[in-house]
């Protein structure tokens, strides 16, 4: 009796240590988006030519959906591609008219990257998608998966989904803010002409291929501006300077056209 007393309180410290170490794990990679994988291109330089590429244009079409972001320094409207995001687009606009994102901040801000939100905790480690414990074709409980299009890059202005590895989208997004020109940094055979060119005005094709790429500002980039050149401190684990001194909070999602 005590033996086996004693067998189940060495196994229940293994448990907490290994959910330990899947919480650090999760945080640490919530806490560094930012990666160097290039996207894997299969298609042709002729064939990506003829892509259609919606972020270039700020005419919305009618398979497209637009949402407005009212935050407490400004609106940003976005128009987001149920086309070829489906999954994506669905969640985002579910937790828009439900009011998941209302007063919610932008936990985690990086001038000349992005910035990112959707966080009901705030901490960067929450939010989870519409599909969870609902649906465990499309997510199981660690996320949908991933939905990469030839048609949609990390431009300035791009709206992704945050993750924590692949196909692991909850409800934490981002939008990309650099203004650099990153032209230099594409191999010019993986990519459609004009988007070579829209990279010249900033973008983080390093993202490209390992995020969702499912909307475009199409008003507002000042205000993401503002959002992104906010005053930042360490963030929890101290491994980057991230965390907004004074956050900027969401007060209010609405989709405007459907």
């Amino acid at each position: 009796m005590k033996k086996g007393r004693s067998e189940m309180i060495v196994a229940s410290v293994v448990v907490v240590v290994v959910l330990a170490v899947i919480g650090i794990a999760f945080l640490s990679s919530h806490s560094n988006q930012q990666s160097t994988t290039q996207t894997k291109q299969t298609l042709s330089k002729k064939e990506l030519n003829k892509q259609p590429l919606p972020q270039l244009s700020n005419a919305v079409h009618k398979n497209e959906t637009v949402v407005e972001i009212k935050t407490t320094v400004g609106n940003v409207k976005v128009k987001l591609f149920n086309k070829y995001a489906p999954l994506a687009v669905k969640n985002f606009v579910k937790h828009a008219e439900t009011g998941y994102y209302n007063n919610t901040i932008f936990h985690r801000v990086i001038n000349d990257f992005m910035i990112q939100g959707g966080d009901p905790t705030g901490t960067g480690i929450g939010g989870s998608s519409i599909w969870k414990n609902k649906n465990s074709k499309i997510d199981s409980g660690s996320g949908f998966k991933n939905e990469i299009s030839a048609s949609l890059y990390n431009i300035r202005g791009a709206l992704s989904m945050a993750n924590a590895g692949a196909d692991t989208n909850g409800s934490q997004f981002f939008i990309n803010q650099n203004h650099e020109n990153v032209a230099s940094q594409l191999k010019k055979k993986n990519y459609p002409d004009k988007i070579i060119k829209a990279y010249q005005k900033g973008g983080n094709p390093s993202l490209d291929g390992n995020y969702t790429v499912f909307g475009q500002v199409i008003s507002g980039m000042d205000v993401v501006d503002k959002i992104a050149s906010a005053e930042v401190k360490d963030n929890a684990d101290g491994s980057e300077k991230s965390a907004p001194v004074n956050p900027v909070k969401i007060l209010s999602t609405t989709v405007i056209k459907k």
